[in-house]
């Protein structure tokens, strides 16, 4: 199934455009393009996304419940309202101990040399 874009121009919930799927990470793209994404996640509790190390930064903001992230080992609880900036060349792990919605933002870098 191809990872559709949310529609443009339509007000909407954040939250309540992913539903929890039991023994899944949902996935879902909001705006994906050669600069970056936005992408928002939902986690059953007990579901973790493997470590990685990913080449750009990484802006998590919790939508709904809690999340454990770990950066370099180092173990974060994030609550909803709350967000994260997993920094490029970090390993890191997102585990789910309870079900968790999140929104992922990376902006891929490439523009340093112009200015706005």
């Amino acid at each position: 199934m191809k990872n559709q874009e949310l529609e443009k121009s339509f007000k909407l919930k954040l939250v309540d455009t992913i539903d929890y799927v039991p023994g899944s990470v949902v996935i879902k793209a909001i705006l994906k393009k050669k600069t970056g994404t936005v992408t928002i996640l939902s986690f059953d509790s007990g579901e973790t996304l493997s470590s990685k190390i990913s080449p750009f930064d990484n802006l998590i903001q919790i939508i709904d419940g809690e999340a454990e992230i770990i950066i370099n080992e180092e173990s974060n609880t994030i609550e909803t309202g709350h967000v994260i900036i997993i920094p490029a060349h970090t390993r890191n792990v997102v585990k789910a101990n309870k079900r968790f919605k999140m929104m992922s933002i990376i902006i891929k870098s490439g523009y340093e040399d112009v200015s706005i």
